[in-house]
C-alpha cells in the first residue's frame, strides 16, 4: 500500500521535532505538518485528511481526548496516542485509538504503532471493497453472498443467478440456463423446460455469465455452449444450432466465428 500520511500533535516544539525525526526514519510514513495546540489539529486534519495522527494528550487549552471528540465522524483518522503518563492508557482505548506510545519513544516501539495503523487501514480497505462488492451483487442477483460469488468454480462467475418475479425471487443455477433471448428491456432466462422475465441489459446479464460457457449468437441472445447438440449451415452464411432440448437458434453473421471455433471449422 502507499505511504501513510500523519500529523503529529504536541505543544512541545522539541517533542514534534524529535518524533518527526524518527518517523522520517520510517519508509512507510509521511509527514504532512506538525500542530501545538487542539484548535491547530482540528483544522489541519479536516484540510488535510491523514490516515493517522500522532496525538499528545496533556496540552493547554484542549487535551488530547477534547481533540478526539471535536472530530467529525467522516473525517476521523487513526489516532495514536504519544504521551509521557501511562495512566491514560484505558481512556485512549476507550476512544478507540489505534496505539499508546509513550515517551520517551522507543524507535522499534514506534515502528510497531506504524505497523498497526498499516493495518488498520488495510483492513477498512478490504471492507470497503467487499462492501462495494456487495452492493453490485445485489444490484445484479439479488444476493449478497460475496464468497460464494469468489469461489464459485474457481472464478468471478456465480453459481446461481436470483430472478425476481413480483414478490418472489427464483434461484436459477446458471448451469441449468440453456438460451437467453432479449425482449426489449428484458431477458427471457430458459432453463430446464421453465422461462424466466428479468429486467436487465443483455449487456448486465452477460457480466454475471462465464464468456467461455455462454456465447453471444446474436445481439439479442446467448446461449450455453453445452446445450448445443448440431449446427447446420445456412445459404446466406448464417448458422442454426439445434439445442439438446430441441430448440433451434440462428447464429447471425456477425457472430458466426464462435460457433466455427466451436466446431472446429
Amino acid at each position: 500500500m502507499s505511504k501513510l500520511s500523519a500529523i503529529i500533535v504536541d505543544d512541545e516544539q522539541l517533542a514534534r521535532r524529535g518524533l518527526q525525526l524518527r518517523l522520517e526514519e520510517i519508509s512507510d510514513i509521511e509527514v504532512l505538518t506538525q500542530c501545538s495546540n487542539g484548535q491547530e489539529a482540528i483544522a489541519a486534519i479536516s484540510a488535510k485528511q491523514p490516515d493517522v495522527v500522532f496525538l499528545d494528550i496533556q496540552m493547554p487549552g484542549m487535551s488530547g481526548f477534547d481533540v478526539v471528540s471535536r472530530l467529525q465522524g467522516d473525517n476521523l483518522p487513526l489516532i495514536i496516542f504519544v504521551t509521557a503518563f501511562d495512566q491514560y492508557a484505558i481512556d485512549a482505548f476507550k476512544v478507540h485509538a489505534v496505539d499508546y506510545v509513550l515517551k520517551p519513544i522507543d524507535d522499534e516501539r514506534l515502528k510497531e504503532a506504524v505497523e498497526r495503523a498499516q493495518k488498520h487501514i488495510e483492513q477498512q480497505q478490504n471492507a470497503d471493497s467487499k462492501e462495494k462488492l456487495m452492493k453490485l451483487l445485489m444490484e445484479y442477483t439479488g444476493s449478497n453472498d460475496v464468497d460464494a460469488l469468489i469461489e464459485s468454480n474457481g472464478n468471478t462467475y456465480p453459481d446461481t443467478i436470483n430472478i425476481k418475479d413480483g414478490s418472489e425471487i427464483q434461484r436459477v443455477k446458471t448451469s441449468d440456463i440453456e438460451w437467453v433471448d432479449a425482449a426489449g428491456d428484458y431477458m427471457c432466462v430458459h432453463a430446464m423446460g421453465n422461462t424466466h422475465i428479468m429486467r436487465k441489459t443483455m449487456k448486465d446479464l452477460q457480466t454475471l455469465l462465464n464468456p467461455e460457457i455462454f456465447l453471444r449468437i446474436h445481439r439479442s441472445t446467448i446461449v450455453n455452449a453445452r446445450c448445443i447438440k448440431s449446427a447446420q449451415t445456412l445459404n446466406n452464411g448464417e448458422y442454426m444450432l439445434s439445442l439438446e432440448n430441441g430448440s433451434q437458434l440462428k447464429v447471425s453473421r456477425s457472430y458466426r466465428d464462435k460457433i466455427k471455433q466451436l466446431f472446429g471449422n
